[in-house]
């Protein structure tokens, strides 16, 4: 038996928040999450984004405590186009997110820029760049 990829979590200190970050990227979240203390969204292919708040790894994990110096997890957003990673970082910094990295031509073919979530974890946007003939 081979285990397989299912699940991608992220502890949150405050779920609401996180919920408007993540909506805005596109995750759909049932309505009323806000208030619980776990909420899943099913991302295409199959796996699952998690976010649980604190409290509720403390239940269970009495001794843990968040990172003290940010997040320790890197998201990918992938675009249709590079325009759209524009647009997307500047709607998600005019909104009072953190924008971390400027969108950018990448070396490897991308443009890329990273904002980061409520909890100060990375969330790279990035669109394939179109090729030169």
């Amino acid at each position: 038996m081979t285990a397989r990829f299912a699940l991608i979590g992220v502890v949150v200190s405050d779920m609401a928040a996180s919920l408007a970050f993540y909506r805005r990227l596109g995750l759909v979240f049932p309505e009323g999450a806000e208030s619980q203390p776990h909420v899943d969204a099913e991302l295409p292919g199959g796996a699952t984004f998690a976010l649980d708040t604190e409290d509720t790894i403390r239940s269970f994990h009495p001794a843990w405590r968040p990172p003290a110096d940010g997040g320790r997890v890197s998201l990918a957003f992938r675009c249709e186009a590079p325009a759209e990673v524009d647009a997307l970082y500047a709607g998600l910094v005019d909104a009072g997110y953190h924008g971390e990295l400027k969108p950018w031509d990448a070396f490897w073919g991308q443009r890329y820029a990273t904002v980061h979530d409520p909890d100060g974890n990375g969330v790279d946007l990035f669109a394939p760049l179109p090729t030169a003939e």
